[in-house]
């Protein structure tokens, strides 16, 4: 596998010296930087280019969502995965609003760790458990702005555009599964799996997670 490079950026020493020392574990990972708040994320992941920054939420100067909103507006190829000890609806909103392809819970264990670096690292998006319950109780519970309901009609063409695996593949999404999980459950390779989604995706007209959730309560699925 190929060598991931990781800035970490939080305000606590304690917490960077224990991160820095789980990454380092892995023969893989290299941590090539350290900053204390959300700017010095910033000028840190531009002079470095690091491939994932790992950055806490609640930071001085500048918190760590600010922080990853304005590498996003840069175009930055650094993607980022937001470190925090909250799993409110708010924070994980806002976290993906602003660009973050993953976010974790600061009580996540090591495998976990490794594995949302991994799937973000390989263009993937990573939220624990916890977190993605929160995303899809927020939109059931109408958190947030929420689209024009469709006729039946719209709804049972946009439905009848996916194939039986491609909708069986959609549910798994919905409940939190990684592409890696999915095609283990199927049998299937996570290539397979990922081009499934890929084409599901496209046909219902969305981006990312919470645009596919959101399809989702639209259409009935959730």
């Amino acid at each position: 596998m190929n060598q991931i490079n990781i800035l970490l950026v939080d305000d606590h020493l304690l917490v960077r010296n224990g991160l820095r020392s789980l990454l380092e574990s892995e023969p893989n990972f290299t941590v090539v930087g350290e900053g204390t708040n959300g700017q010095e994320g910033v000028d840190l992941t531009l002079e470095l280019n690091p491939d994932i920054l790992i950055i806490d939420v609640r930071m001085p100067i500048m918190n760590g969502i600010e922080a990853v909103a304005k590498l996003t507006e840069t175009g930055t190829a650094t993607r980022s995965i937001i470190l925090s000890m909250h799993d409110s609806e708010e924070y994980i909103l806002k976290a993906i609003s602003a660009g973050a392809s993953g976010y974790l819970l600061k009580d996540t264990n090591k495998d976990e760790f490794v594995k949302a670096i991994t799937s973000v690292h390989n263009g993937g998006k990573y939220f624990s458990g916890d977190t993605t319950d929160a995303i899809v109780k927020s939109l059931i519970n109408g958190v947030g702005s929420q689209p024009s309901k469709p006729s039946p009609m719209q709804a049972n063409t946009a439905v009848s555009k996916l194939t039986k695996k491609e909708s069986e593949i959609l549910e798994f999404i919905l409940n939190g599964f990684t592409n890696l999980e999915i095609a283990e459950k199927l049998g299937k390779s996570k290539r397979t799996i990922e081009t499934h989604r890929f084409n599901l995706m496209k046909k219902l007209d969305v981006k990312n997670l919470v645009e596919l959730s959101k399809k989702a309560q639209e259409l009935g699925f959730l």
